[in-house]
């Protein structure tokens, strides 16, 4: 979308704001047609088995706790899916459990204060992560359904019927899959995770110096992440049967990967265009990987560079581990899988404090406005609040213009199919849930379509429990609750986009302090991600999973709606690349130091650590996130500058260790 500006006899295109377009905007993503069809297995069947047993109400609970685990059902393994979707079910459960107890037990105006507690821990917990925000949106969900749903029925036996019917997709997204003709058994994906790694840097080799170079990057880094996540969980959740040595070799293969990945940065380092056939060696690693066979011939080595030679070292001993592992051996000193720590304190930070804040507001206020206008079934208000303030589904002007065209979307599709002869009866009303339970995992791409699957199968849901007027209502309070949202979230010094940002880019910048402290003054031999318990490579995936989530929430943040925040927008995308770049100089000093180049001396290590420090905090507003520093803050534009500035010297200071 653009705007015509007419300049002279000049007419100019200019484009449109951010938070205009981006409502438009979709995910790109594969078709998950294996989780379609999980989705058309969980809700609908259980809705139809309670409604033939004549327990409509146990059915739609079950029902609807496998409607919002097939919201989490998303691409990986089977390991993570289980955690991904059993951990919000778990959440989901004790929110239905303490909601209806409420209920039950007090009035009908004690919802509100719950409301806001609840709201706020939710709040909070979301800056964890991914998983844990999902489990706190369903907490926040489960536990305003369950204060203001009724249903017959004990608390525990609601909150069994919410979790049976989660666990029953879980159950499917377990079953595993049938392995090739010929080919080797599968870890539930993680050789495909493992593959994905070696495929990454190869296209990363490939884009090096094009447009799509830093793309690329972010691709292998994403990658790598996601590698070291699924062989974590491999040795957390090992499968009945299948516990000990099962992954050793794979992790082997793992440890390969990351050498060859600091490597590839090394050689990226220099400047130099990468020939095909070197880009393409790691590639012939990942089809080893995913077949279970031999590697096959490798790039002739041409050690012209330091960092030639170095790539030309880690594919040998990539090869070397192939072919130690070739038939599932395990190594004799499997690389343990380190879990970099959870930033459990983000949910006392500024900005963990400022997003409870405003969750807690906004379920409070649209569930007193829902109390006021009805007695029964006043969840609607307060759901939709808590699906509007999840951060990870974009800006808050974007989310609201969506949920509101989607709900739309929704009641006017369910109404239709009210209208067709025959009316919607049981058995079409489980079609209906059978085709929108497809639909789901299909409709993560867009918060639009994802809104109008959801409002079809609710609205089904609750005219099987005998609400036959919900539709109509549901449009108002939908409208009620986009206005109040929009409202609250953008309340002055509530929903500063600045505190997030700054926060991210904060703790972003002192895990590259640590990975970069580590490189600089660790001990001898601990730089070496294939040596048992090498702390390195965990430090500097834990800066560039940092860096990424710091990424994403300043993309989101210059999406927002202009509000009363005033000044020019920051221009984070240079904190970002800086301090990508330091992560890359310090991969490339520890490959140095590995191979014989002195350190720095200690008090040149302290001071280029000692500045990254301060410039985290000058991007969080104060000094270890407690009292503001005069003159410090990411409101200031002259201390962003002055954040740069340090970075640059940092990053000078780095590439010529």
């Amino acid at each position: 979308m653009h705007v015509p500006v007419r300049r002279g006899a000049r007419s100019v295109r200019r484009p449109a704001p951010v938070w205009l377009t981006h409502p438009l905007s979709r995910r790109p993503a594969p078709v998950p047609r294996t989780a379609m069809v999980r989705g058309a297995l969980a809700a609908g069947p259980l809705l139809g088995a309670g409604i033939v047993t004549e327990h409509t109400g146990p059915g739609v609970l079950a029902a609807l706790g496998a409607m919002l685990a097939g919201v989490n059902d998303r691409p990986g393994t089977r390991r993570r899916g289980a955690v991904g979707i059993g951990l919000p079910a778990l959440a989901g459960s004790l929110g239905i459990l303490g909601g209806t107890t409420v209920a039950d037990s007090a009035g009908a105006w004690a919802a509100v204060p719950v409301l806001f507690l609840v709201g706020w821990f939710s709040g909070a917990l979301s800056t964890v992560g991914p998983v844990w925000l999902a489990a706190a949106l369903q907490l926040l969900v489960a536990t305003t359904i369950g204060l203001g749903m009724p249903m017959p029925g004990p608390a525990w036996f609601k909150a069994g019927c919410f979790l049976s019917g989660a666990s029953w997709l879980l159950l499917l997204r377990l079953v595993p899959r049938t392995p090739r003709p010929g080919g080797p058994a599968r870890s539930n994906g993680e050789h495909e995770a493992v593959a994905a790694v070696f495929d990454a840097l190869a296209d990363a080799l490939h884009a090096f110096g094009g447009p799509r170079g830093p793309a690329a990057r972010r691709r292998l880094v994403a990658a790598q992440q996601q590698a070291d996540e699924a062989l974590r969980l491999m040795r957390l959740l090992p499968w009945p049967g299948r516990a000990g040595a099962a992954g050793h070799p794979l992790a082997e293969r793992l440890g390969a990967a990351v050498a060859l990945c600091e490597a590839g940065i090394a050689l990226l380092w220099e400047g130099r265009a990468v020939p095909g056939e070197v880009a393409d060696g790691p590639r012939r690693l990942a089809a080893a990987v995913r077949t279970g066979g031999p590697v096959g011939l490798l790039p002739s080595p041409l050690s012209d560079t330091v960092g030639r030679a170095a790539f030309d070292r880690a594919l040998l001993e990539a090869a070397v581990v192939f072919d130690r592992t070739l038939h599932g051996a395990a190594s004799p000193g499997p690389r343990k899988i380190t879990a970099p720590a959870r930033p459990w304190r983000s949910m006392r930070s500024p900005a963990g404090k400022e997003y409870g804040l405003r969750v807690a507001l906004c379920v409070t206020v649209t569930g007193a406005v829902a109390q006021t206008l009805h007695e029964a079934h006043w969840y609607w208000l307060p759901a939709t609040a808590a699906f509007l303030v999840k951060p990870d589904m974009g800006p808050l002007f974007s989310r609201v213009v969506n949920r509101f065209a989607g709900t739309v979307a929704g009641v006017l599709a369910f109404v239709l199919c009210t209208t067709v002869p025959g009316g919607l009866n049981a058995p079409a009303t489980v079609a209906l849930v059978v085709a929108g339970g497809a639909l789901i995992p299909f409709s993560v791409r867009h918060f639009g379509l994802q809104t109008a699957v959801i409002t079809v199968l609710v609205l089904s849901f609750v005219r099987t429990a005998g609400d036959t007027e919900a539709a109509p209502a549901r449009l108002l309070e939908t409208t009620l609750a986009c206005a109040i949202v929009l409202l609250v979230g953008h309340l002055p010094r509530l929903a500063d986009p600045g505190v997030r940002v700054g926060h991210r880019y904060a703790v972003a910048l002192r895990c590259t302090e640590r990975y970069l402290r580590h490189v600089l003054a660790g001990p001898e031999g601990s730089l070496d991600p294939r040596r048992p318990g090498a702390q390195g490579p965990a430090l500097r995936n834990a800066a560039y999973r940092a860096l990424a989530e710091a990424r994403a929430a300043a993309e989101t943040a210059a999406a927002e709606l202009p509000g009363p925040y005033g000044g020019k927008r920051r221009d984070w995308s240079a904190v970002t690349a800086s301090a990508e770049l330091i992560v890359d100089a310090a991969a490339v000093c520890a490959l140095r130091v590995e191979h014989g180049v002195p350190r720095p001396s200690p008090a040149e290590v302290e001071q280029v650590t000692t500045a990254l420090s301060s410039a985290a905090d000058a991007l969080e507003g104060g000094h270890g996130g407690s009292r503001p520093a005069p003159g410090a803050g990411p409101r200031d534009c002259r201390s962003l500058r002055d954040v740069m500035t340090q970075l640059h010297g940092i990053h000078a200071f780095t590439a010529a260790a």
